[in-house]
Parts: structure tokens; C-alpha cells; sequence
């Protein structure tokens, strides 16, 4: 991930990076609070989202179910993305654009994966792996700082 981000930088002089955790969760939402970007109920992730049940167990190309709110395909399930914080228990209270622990052994995943059940979709599903794992069910999102 961070390779491509140096190349892309270097190609357009533009500074990308991962998201955080809390940006992630952000667009993810798009604006609401329920469970999904587009309601609560679960029924309606098949339009969104690729996940155990639909995936025949592959990823798919991004731009195949519908957008969140904000515009943003596949936010809910097809590959965990891989996101700029360190995985760790969060802080205890109520927090806004909280930051993940200061180092660790593994980075946060969001968003869920083609593996996974419907449930494990919400826009609150977060995982961690070590940064040098290579995994079939994750990918990345690339960000730009505002203004940019």
C-alpha cells in the first residue's frame, strides 16, 4: 500500500495516503448513523454489498452493487481495506475522530470482506492484521488530504 501511494505521489505531486480508522467509518457512513450507509436492516445488503452469501467466494470489481450516499461503491463487504491506525482497543468514553494507539503489531481493517456474513458488513466491522500480511480478501483506498 504504501509503495503505490509513494509512486503515486511521485507521479502526480499529490501527498495520498491511507485513511484512519474514524475517516474510514466516516465515508463509510456517508452521513447517517445506522448500522449500513443505506439503514439498519440488513435485507437490504444485497444490493450493496459483496459478502459470504452472494460473492461465490471471490472479490469483484469495484462499481457492481449500488453506491453509498456519498457516491462510494463497495464501502460494505468485497475486501477489508486497510486503513492507516494501529489495531487496538479503543479509548474508554465518547470520542470524535478518535486516533488508534500510537504503534503495534497490526493495522486496522475496515468494511468487511466477501467472506464474511451479511452481519459483519456494518459500517462499524473492524479487524487487524500485520502490515506485511498479503491477503486475497483485502485492499485499499486511497485518500487525500483536504485541499488537495
Amino acid at each position: 500500500c504504501q509503495e503505490f501511494l509513494a509512486k503515486a505521489q511521485k507521479k502526480t505531486g499529490r501527498k495520498f495516503a491511507l485513511p484512519t480508522e474514524a475517516q474510514r467509518e466516516y465515508a463509510c457512513r456517508a452521513g447517517t448513523t445506522n448500522r449500513f450507509s443505506f439503514g439498519d436492516d440488513v435485507s437490504g445488503l444485497e444490493a450493496y454489498a459483496w459478502y459470504s452469501e452472494n460473492s461465490g467466494n471471490t472479490t469483484h470489481r469495484v462499481g457492481e452493487k449500488k453506491p453509498n450516499p456519498w457516491g462510494l461503491y463497495d464501502m460494505h463487504g468485497n475486501v477489508w481495506e486497510w486503513c492507516a491506525d494501529w489495531y487496538g482497543p479503543y479509548a474508554a468514553g465518547e470520542a470524535t475522530d478518535p486516533q488508534g494507539p500510537g504503534s503495534g503489531g497490526s493495522r486496522v481493517l475496515r468494511g468487511g470482506a466477501w467472506s464474511l456474513s451479511p452481519i459483519n458488513q456494518r459500517s462499524t466491522t473492524r479487524n487487524g492484521a500485520a502490515p506485511a500480511i498479503s491477503m486475497s480478501i483485502a485492499g485499499f483506498r486511497c485518500a487525500l488530504p483536504v485541499g488537495e
